[in-house]
This record gives C-alpha cells, sequence and structure tokens, in this order.
C-alpha cells in the first residue's frame, strides 16, 4: 500500500514548498522576509499562503525527523538530559517554556505552559520519559518544582544542579529568543506550542556541531542533511 503523498493538489512544486517552510523554520526571518527571498529567486507567493504551508506541513516534517531520532537517542549510554524553563509573554501574559536538550545538545523536547508548578514539571518530565525512555542523570537548576516532580517519579537520585552544569540548556533558548524578536512577540500559546516543537526538530535536523568538526566534515554533513530535508514528504 503507497503512502498518501500530502503535496497533492498544490500547485506549487514540493520544493519550492519544503525550501518556504525550511527558511522560515531555520532562521529569525518574517513570513514577509521569506515572501521577498522567495520573490527574488523568481516565486511569487503571498506571506499568507507560506503561513499557511508551514502550519500543514511543519509538523509533517518535525515528525518524520523526530521518528528517526527517537529510537537512536534510546540506544545512547550515560544519557544526560538538561532541563530549564524561560518565561515568555503571549499577549501581554507571562507563560513558561519549557525544554529538555541531552549531552550533544539535541533537543527532546519544548513545552508551554501557563505555570512552573510541580504539576507543569510533572507533566513535561513525563512526556519526555514517555518518549525517551529514563536517563541516566538529569540536570536541572535549583527550581523546586523539578526537584519535587523528580521525587514523584522516583528520580531524586538522578538529579543533578550546579551553578554552570545547565549552560548548555539556557543557551539552547536562544535560537527561539531570535525568532520571538523577528515576528514581534508571540500572540497564542497554541501557535508557540507548535512553533516551538517544529522549530526544535529541525534544529536539530541542521544542527552540524560546526566548532567540533573540520570544514570538510562538516561541508559532508551538511550536504547530506539538506538532502535528507528534500526527501521529506515524498510518497
Amino acid at each position: 500500500m503507497s503512502k498518501s503523498n500530502p503535496f497533492k493538489g498544490f500547485q506549487s512544486s514540493p520544493e519550492i514548498i519544503r525550501l518556504a517552510v525550511m527558511m522560515y523554520i531555520r532562521f529569525p526571518l518574517s513570513l514577509r522576509n521569506v515572501e521577498d527571498f522567495l520573490h527574488e529567486r523568481g516565486v511569487d507567493v503571498s506571506h499568507e499562503t507560506i503561513r499557511f504551508w508551514w502550519h500543514r506541513f511543519g509538523p509533517i516534517f518535525a515528525a518524520k525527523i523526530r521518528r528517526k531520532r527517537a529510537d537512536r537517542m534510546r540506544a545512547f549510554s550515560n544519557w544526560r538530559w538538561h532541563v530549564d524553563e524561560v518565561f515568555v509573554k503571549i499577549s501581554g501574559e507571562r507563560h513558561y517554556r519549557w525544554r529538555a536538550v541531552d549531552h550533544e545538545g539535541e533537543v527532546l523536547e519544548a513545552v508551554v505552559t501557563k505555570r512552573r508548578n510541580k504539576m507543569a514539571a510533572l507533566k513535561f518530565l513525563r512526556k519526555l520519559m514517555r518518549r525517551y525512555g529514563r536517563p541516566d542523570e538529569i540536570v536541572t537548576d535549583r527550581l523546586p518544582s523539578c526537584r519535587a516532580a523528580l521525587r514523584e517519579l522516583g528520580g531524586s537520585d538522578i538529579q543533578s544542579t550546579g551553578r554552570w552544569l545547565n549552560n548548555r540548556v539556557e543557551n539552547s533558548h536562544l535560537p527561539l529568543r531570535r525568532r520571538e524578536r523577528a515576528i514581534l512577540r508571540f500572540r497564542r500559546i497554541r501557535s508557540l506550542q507548535k512553533l516551538a516543537a517544529v522549530h526544535a526538530s529541525v534544529s536539530n535536523h541542521f544542527n552540524q556541531e560546526r566548532s567540533l568538526s573540520s570544514r570538510h566534515m562538516f561541508k559532508v554533513n551538511r550536504t547530506a542533511a539538506l538532502e535528507e530535508w528534500r526527501k521529506l514528504g515524498a510518497a
């Protein structure tokens, strides 16, 4: 049984749709910025069309990337998670964006909540463990909510806290902060949750750890990531 083609019924080619979605998610560009870049390449589409494309295809692409990585991540030995939360304003109200990365900087999960209490931390950690299993170590800040949630999950023995231990995840918030400035802040919690989830998977896909590899290997890995991206959504 052949897979259904997600691009069926669209007048634009899959290549253009993939390019538009990648530009909007991967780089801190607004919808109108992407429209201008495509126009310079001879593609005449409106920013509302690009908005529809990323809402339609962004989660599809992200889910395929996430499925390919989930099994490989479970096989890690000495797997360490870094968990942190930052506040974001949505229509003037403060919310919290929880984020978890592993010891290699791969984003595991991103969830937006209205609170940062024990229930919010518990929900986030349960979702992580349900998808990826149990790690050998979880590094958090000194937020009491995380300590209480891990105690309930029976993970007090794997929690680590320290002044600089969590710098990896704290720095991982920066790309979405740049996106927040580009689109002049977020307006709905549902839109932020979708963007955060898709952005995490796309960042993983194109993250080549440039400072840790030679120029030759970086070019090889970048080309491989781009070729794999061009195959997403293929029937």
